[in-house]
């Protein structure tokens, strides 16, 4: 059995971005979020905690709330959805 992976659709700069540039980016691989190709981005379990470290300020901050899991780029919000 794998472990966890969440992905969101965020488009392709974002999702270079996030994987390259973002603070967590610079983690080692584990922590890190991943470019998966047609503007996809993957979280794993670390990445996801490490993600959430980040300041309301950062993009690339993760919430969970009443509108579900959600990565947040400026001032656009993508739904971070579980997969098998």
């Amino acid at each position: 059995m794998g472990e966890e992976r969440w992905v969101a659709e965020v488009g392709t700069d974002n999702a270079r971005w996030l994987a390259t540039e973002s603070r967590t980016a610079r983690l080692a691989s584990e922590y890190r979020p991943r470019e998966v190709g047609e503007g996809r981005v993957e979280f794993s379990a670390r990445a996801l905690g490490a993600s959430r470290e980040l300041g309301e300020e950062e993009d690339g901050f993760i919430t969970d709330d009443g509108d579900g899991l959600r990565v947040w780029i400026g001032d656009d919000a993508f739904d971070l959805l579980l997969v098998e």
